[in-house]
């Protein structure tokens, strides 16, 4: 069986702000766009997204799970999960696939199947334009991080902070977010990103002009 968006946000109960059921939800319903227009196999597309951010508190094998290794977590609860469900294990194995694959920061796994690409277009699009510019900020303000510092010369060049450094919203901009629509995979999804990387770009340049006391 295919689980259902209202289990699906039982698993999130205990989720940061940022990847909440809310996320998931919107990584959902874009996945599920793009999966149609490239031709994926909507249901594998769909089961991913739901899982690829599970949080389940109750197994012991994903407590102290950060969000560097979330995705291996996450792909182990939804082996188990599916399994219950009666799913082949050559499908679980594709699902399983897709959740490891859609880590920006894990160039280790880089997605093979036209569906992990699509679960890792649709999460990054999510992290992007109006929405991506509001999680950015509620994860600065989560870090107890600044919306804006004046990043060093060594971070704008390699990304590497000084010592003392903060990691503002905007690093996070100069860091990922700006670099995000040069690294999705699907025709379609590059379309939707360049629209979206226009509206954060500008937020951005306003928001550094703003500070600076230049408008």
């Amino acid at each position: 069986m295919m689980p259902t968006i209202e289990e699906a946000q039982e698993w999130y109960k205990n989720s940061d702000p940022v990847h909440d059921f809310d996320h998931v939800l919107r990584v959902y319903k874009l996945a599920t766009r793009l999966a149609q227009l490239e031709g994926a196999d909507t249901e594998i597309v769909q089961a991913a997204a739901l899982l690829h951010d599970a949080d389940n508190h109750e197994d012991p094998e994903s407590q102290g799970c950060g969000r560097d290794d979330h995705h291996q977590a996450s792909a182990a609860f939804a082996g188990k999960l599916l399994l219950k469900e009666g799913w082949l294990p050559e499908r679980i194995a594709a699902v399983q696939h897709c959740i490891v694959a859609h880590r920006f920061r894990d160039q280790l796994n880089e997605p093979e199947t036209i569906e992990a690409m699509v679960l890792f277009d649709a999460d990054k699009l999510d992290a992007i334009g109006a929405i991506g510019v509001a999680r950015a900020v509620a994860y600065a303000a989560r870090a107890n991080q600044p919306i804006y510092t004046e990043p060093s010369e060594q971070f704008v060049l390699d990304g590497l902070k000084e010592p003392g450094e903060n990691h503002s919203a905007y690093h996070e901009f100069i860091f990922k977010l700006a670099k995000i629509k040069d690294r999705l995979y699907t025709a379609s999804g590059k379309r939707m990103a360049e629209e979206r990387d226009r509206f954060m770009e500008a937020f951005f340049i306003r928001l550094q002009a703003e500070i600076s006391g230049d408008i």
